[in-house]
């Protein structure tokens, strides 16, 4: 249950970041290998679906660490949660060798932290 609530909370920074990039915030350098201060309107979108996803993955996480009702089936929520700690495995690795100084220092931190808190709860 810790972890599962550590890794939501970890999603809920990057959410909060989502929505400010998508609200046009100069923090581009946090995040696509700081290529834009701030991000041009069809990334904001492409962000903006990101976000949905985002916080579908909050709610996953804490369906499978049993801080919240299961809204789908116990198995469905426990192959999420591996896909997704598969995906950011890969997107640590990716942040941890980005150009931008801000993005690996702070991305990848947030995005290790989520993927330990997601592997933890999927295979627990």
């Amino acid at each position: 249950m810790v972890f599962a609530i550590i890794g939501a909370a970890t999603f809920s920074i990057v959410i909060i970041l989502s929505i400010l990039l998508i609200c046009g915030a100069p923090l581009g350098e946090l995040t696509l290998g700081g290529q834009n201060k701030v991000l041009p309107g069809k990334l904001r979108w492409i962000l903006l679906a990101q976000l949905l996803l985002q916080i579908f993955f909050v709610i996953v996480i804490l369906q499978q660490g049993g801080v919240m009702p299961l809204w789908f089936p116990k198995l469905a929520t426990k192959i999420i949660c591996i896909v997704m700690a598969v995906y950011l495995t890969a997107n640590t690795c990716a942040n941890a060798f980005s150009r931008s100084k801000k993005e690996r220092y702070i991305m990848t931190t947030l995005s290790l932290t989520a993927t330990i808190c997601f592997w933890v709860v999927a295979l627990s």
